[in-house]
């Protein structure tokens, strides 16, 4: 691995990414170690591996898994694909059905029960099962337009892949114990909105099902802790302003009818208040109990700076 050309690939991601200079000391803190941990484990292992990366909205999960995915495939020559559960979500129709037929809490996505985890298990089986010349459709999902993309519009990763990088906000995460548990409301969306526990419940069902065999796969837990449920409503307030910002200077193709289609699903700070309200009882639930069994945890702080990994030795 050559200095000169593991510094050319930092400064070309930390510009990519649009992020200040500086990250390129969380990059050798906290970045470098983790990717060297993780071709570590991928030697260790006779095929493939799938690693989880968890984190609340807005803890830098997107960022790290694309400096992962870089890292790992030019300096240690590891194929390497990700995706996010956030690109397995339900199409929008989907979700209008599931609002209909079992809560109307439904039509937002988010929790457990608005993704299509048959899609996202099919893309790991073809991505372990490829060979050199499979081509494998990486599930994409419009934020702005509320929508999963059209399949011609997703990335495609050629080859079979060495490590397998899925990150999301509720990755990894576990149903709650007890039915009495999911009856006591944690904030006032599940007091007002779902006062019968219907939604919260019907949640708590996946996770137990598609979900926990979906998880149970991970090879190895990468958890970004969020220092409190406070921090993850600023961050993802500043996500939308973002989105925002970015939608608002981007081309208008096709005239006023898509400039007025996009914005539309960009959500004001009032409504990113009561989205919160929709992941808050397993964003708290999993920054509690996560912590003891994760893999490895990297602490971030309130101004988004990353601790070192600490690594936990799977037995």
């Amino acid at each position: 691995m050559s200095a000169p050309d593991l510094t050319t690939t930092i400064k070309t991601l930390i510009n990519q990414e649009s992020l200040p200079d500086a990250y390129a000391d969380t990059v050798k803190k906290t970045i470098l170690p983790l990717a060297q941990h993780l071709h570590s484990l991928r030697q260790d292992r006779a095929g493939p591996i799938v690693i989880g990366i968890h984190g609340a909205q807005g803890t830098g999960k997107s960022t790290l898994t694309v400096f992962l995915r870089e890292l790992l495939t030019k300096h240690y020559r590891i194929p390497t694909a990700s995706f996010s559960l956030d690109d397995l979500y339900l199409t929008r129709a989907e979700r209008e059905r599931l609002a209909e037929d079992v809560h109307p809490l439904f039509i937002t996505r988010g929790v457990p029960g608005t993704h299509d985890i048959a899609l996202g298990q099919q893309v790991i089986d073809q991505l372990k099962a490829a060979d050199s010349g499979t081509e494998t459709p990486i599930p994409a999902f419009d934020k702005s337009r509320d929508d999963r993309s059209q399949q011609y519009q997703w990335p495609v990763f050629r080859g079979r892949a060495e490590v397998i990088l899925v990150e999301g906000w509720c990755m990894g995460a576990v149903p709650a114990a007890s039915d009495e548990e999911l009856m006591e409301p944690v904030n006032e969306l599940e007091r007002s909105e779902d006062p019968e526990g219907t939604w919260r419940q019907y949640v708590n069902r996946c996770l137990k099902g598609d979900y926990s065999r979906f998880f149970s796969q991970v090879d190895s837990l990468i958890m970004l802790r969020a220092p409190s449920m406070e921090c993850v409503l600023q961050w993802r307030t500043l996500q939308e302003h973002k989105l925002r910002e970015r939608m608002s200077c981007a081309p208008k193709e096709g005239g006023a009818r898509s400039g007025a289609a996009q914005p539309s699903r960009i959500m004001s700070d009032e409504e990113v208040v009561r989205f919160i309200m929709h992941y808050e009882r397993i964003t708290r639930a999993s920054l509690e109990e996560m912590p003891a069994r994760a893999d490895c945890v990297i602490n971030v702080g309130e101004d988004h700076s990353f601790g070192e990994p600490l690594i936990r030795q799977r037995q």
